[in-house]
C-alpha cells in the first residue's frame, strides 16, 4: 500500500459487530459484487468521487449509491483523518429522498466513532 492510498474502515458497534458488513452479507451475490466494485472506485477517487457513484447528504455524511434490478441500496460514510473512508450504515432505499432516520443512524455512529478515536 502506498502512502497516498485510502483505506476502508467499517464502523464497529459496542459488541464488535459490523452493521455495514452484516448488511452487505444479506445482499444477493450480484449486488454484493456491484458494491465491492463501487467501494473500489470510491477508494480510487476518494474526495473527487461524484454522482452517480456518490452524493453528499449533509455535514460529513455521504452516500455510496447502488441499484439492483429490483431495489436501491445506500451505504452511508464519511472521510476520516489518515485517508480513511469509514462506512457507517447500509440500508435499502424505498423512497425518493433518503429517510431522515437513516441519516440519523449514520450521524450517531459518526459521533461514537469520533469519540472512540479521541479516547485512544
Amino acid at each position: 500500500m502506498t502512502a497516498d492510498q485510502w483505506t476502508i474502515v467499517f464502523y464497529l458497534d459496542e459488541s464488535g459487530g459490523s452493521p455495514v458488513g452484516e448488511f452487505l452479507g444479506r445482499l444477493d451475490p450480484k449486488t454484493q459484487a456491484r458494491f465491492i466494485r463501487s467501494i473500489e472506485l470510491l477508494v480510487l477517487r476518494n474526495v473527487q468521487a461524484s454522482e452517480p457513484l456518490v452524493r453528499h447528504l449533509e455535514g460529513k455524511i455521504w452516500e455510496l449509491r447502488q441499484e439492483s434490478q429490483t431495489s436501491t441500496y445506500r451505504l452511508l460514510y464519511f472521510f476520516a483523518s489518515g485517508r480513511r473512508v469509514v462506512f457507517l450504515h447500509g440500508f435499502q432505499k424505498k423512497t425518493q429522498k433518503t429517510p431522515r432516520r437513516e441519516i440519523e443512524v449514520a450521524q450517531r455512529r459518526l459521533a461514537i466513532f469520533m469519540s472512540q478515536e479521541e479516547g485512544e
